[in-house]
């Protein structure tokens, strides 16, 4: 698997499920979109499609992630990992495979 859910992620994606009444089944959808100030950005969202042809699938710490093919070869490596601070707070990206990101951390170039 191309990510890595860290535990204190997985934690505030199963709050979000539960506060949300999200169905059975719905998974956790990472990926790489084009777009953004340094060429590609991150997606992160809800789903209940998996297509086993196209996708990765993996249980993490009780959160199943699923993660596109051609979106895995951009994230190999990647710990999405969940930051709650004064002066920040939200999921954030190490992306090893990132040879340059912009100032929010949502958008990196390969």
């Amino acid at each position: 698997m191309s990510v890595t859910l860290t535990e204190r992620a997985a934690q505030e994606v199963k709050r979000i499920m539960g506060e949300q009444k999200l169905e059975e089944g719905t998974v956790l959808r990472v990926g790489v979109t084009g777009g953004g100030c340094s060429g590609f950005s991150y997606s992160l969202g809800f789903d209940k499609a998996f297509d086993a042809q196209a996708d990765s699938r993996l249980q993490q710490h009780g959160v199943e992630v699923v993660v596109d093919k051609k979106s895995a070869l951009y994230l190999d490596g990647t710990t999405l990992d969940f930051f709650d601070g004064l002066e920040k707070r939200g999921f954030t990206f190490e992306n090893p495979n990132a040879v340059k990101s912009c100032g929010c951390g949502s958008s990196f170039q390969a």
